[in-house]
């Protein structure tokens, strides 16, 4: 299926023409008479008379062949509200064959900033697919066309929307990838190839992870007989040389659990364990598309957590590139591991003015906040306050979660400097971010973002239709635009 925009100044054939209306939050037609029939307007306001008005969205079928989507904008509108809109008129329209639908830009809509832009976004964002492997290829076609160019998007909001849905689309699509695909090997090869978009790539292999100590990311990949990676990506925006913004992502392509075996049940859903790094990867993108006038760096390890008779042992210990030492006593507690060795990494070649991660890092979280919001964990107050400001602007929601250091003794080990899981119980999120934060050693100010409820959905959010939700990457960009360009 794909999604085709027009900017026109007329509708021809008006009569049979499927119509896409505006009112204020209180159903006001009048002002939409111009648009439609005696006989038409005398209906829709007939049924207005009858139908409960909480909803915004309303399709009217008049014939076989024509529709009335009328769709109420209330005062306070804010930009998510714009999205959510765009994305539930395309949940209505989504079926049968290809259609065709005009939106009439009128005054209404004129008194909201950039009303179309956002509510095209957000059509197009709910309208992701992944389809790759069908074998039956359906061939649909959304035609829209926005009639009046006085509340039509800039050239260059136009252009920012785009980039933010290609970053976004594709972070999704490596999600959505299986792990037989997108296993390390593969998933380094295409981020080498995002070079042509503008971004410095350069891979580490396993050679020369090892030659840097990177003993804690290669020690979860043991496994397996494809590589780990460390990529890192950047993007050189601003016009001076001033610190660059670090984002890191867990890569981990496919995770078994190691010798901490996982349950046979739901162990599929583990093509998502990289959604971090995909969101990294689609924000720098992103960065790069609309040529964002920042400095920004990407940072993802790339690993998968298999079993073999060279895998990892539960009771192994590893030395990390940070120099501290670590008793792997859960196989199955491995992204902490990928992200420990990419953290310091990052933090020692960039020196960033800031640090977020992002990683499916425990189920934990999901059992604290279900799939409502993700946990955020932090050293620096500003640094939260601004990314939980962000996030509520693009309905990208956080909770931030408590550190403390009374935590760390529960991540102590008797044989090395710490151990990789908490076998006391209780605390899984935070026990998990406390041992991150061991890694950073120059006090960089620092966010945890623990996802894993947020980047895949079975059954569809607001701007998603099910499966990959690339959360992550319009949560980042807002951060970025608001604060820091």
């Amino acid at each position: 299926m794909s999604i085709k925009i027009k900017y026109l100044n007329k509708i021809s054939g008006k009569s049979s023409a499927n119509l896409v209306l505006f009112s204020n939050d209180k159903f006001n037609t009048s002002g939409l008479k111009k648009y439609l029939s005696n006989s038409e307007f005398s209906y829709i306001n007939d049924l207005l008379k009858t139908i409960d008005l909480k909803k915004n969205l309303f399709v009217f079928e008049l014939n076989s062949k024509k529709k009335i989507v009328l769709i109420s904008i209330k005062n306070n509108l804010k930009t998510s509200d714009s999205e959510s809109l765009g994305a539930e008129f395309f949940g209505r329209i989504n079926y049968g064959k290809n259609s065709e639908y005009f939106i009439i830009s009128d005054s209404i809509v004129g008194k909201y900033d950039n009303f179309l832009g956002h509510f095209l976004h957000g059509l197009k964002l709910k309208s992701y697919e992944f389809k790759k492997y069908k074998t039956k290829k359906e061939t649909r076609l959304i035609s829209i066309n926005v009639l009046g160019n006085k509340n039509k998007p800039s050239h260059q909001n136009q252009l920012k929307f785009k980039a933010l849905e290609e970053g976004t689309f594709y972070a999704r699509d490596l999600v959505s990838e299986p792990g037989n695909i997108l296993h390390p090997d593969e998933y380094a090869k295409r981020l080498n190839s995002l070079k042509k978009d503008g971004l410095k790539v350069n891979i580490y292999d396993e050679k020369k992870l090892k030659k840097l100590g990177m003993h804690a990311l290669l020690g979860v990949g043991m496994g397996s007989v494809r590589g780990s990676y460390l990529v890192t990506m950047e993007w050189n925006g601003a016009k001076n040389n001033s610190k660059p913004l670090a984002f890191v992502g867990k890569g981990v392509t496919f995770d078994t659990g190691g010798y901490s075996l996982k349950p046979a049940r739901f162990m599929e859903d583990m093509t998502y364990d990289m959604a971090g790094s995909a969101a990294v990867v689609g924000l720098m993108k992103n960065l790069a598309l609309r040529k964002a006038k920042v400095n920004a760096v990407g940072v993802v390890g790339l690993v998968e957590n298999m079993v073999s008779g060279i895998a990892q042992r539960p009771g192994d210990i590893v030395k990390s590139y940070s120099g501290k030492t670590i008793e792997v006593l859960n196989t199955d507690a491995e992204g902490r591991l990928v992200l420990a060795d990419a953290i310091t990494f990052t933090e020692k070649k960039f020196k960033p003015k800031f640090m977020v991660d992002l990683a499916t890092l425990t189920g934990a979280i999901i059992v604290s906040l279900g799939s409502e919001y993700a946990g955020l964990f932090s050293n620096d107050d500003k640094l939260s306050n601004q990314i939980i400001n962000a996030g509520e602007k693009v309905e990208e929601k956080l909770w931030r979660m408590p550190l403390h250091k009374n935590y760390d003794k529960l991540m102590n080990s008797k044989n090395a400097d710490m151990q990789n899981i908490n076998y006391v119980g209780g605390a899984g999120s935070t026990t998990a971010a406390q041992f991150l934060q061991r890694f950073i050693l120059n006090k960089t100010p620092w966010a945890h973002l623990d996802i894993a409820g947020m980047a895949f959905s079975k059954y569809g959010g607001a701007l998603n239709s099910g499966g990959a939700t690339g959360f992550g990457v319009r949560l980042l960009n807002q951060l970025i635009e608001e604060y820091y360009e």
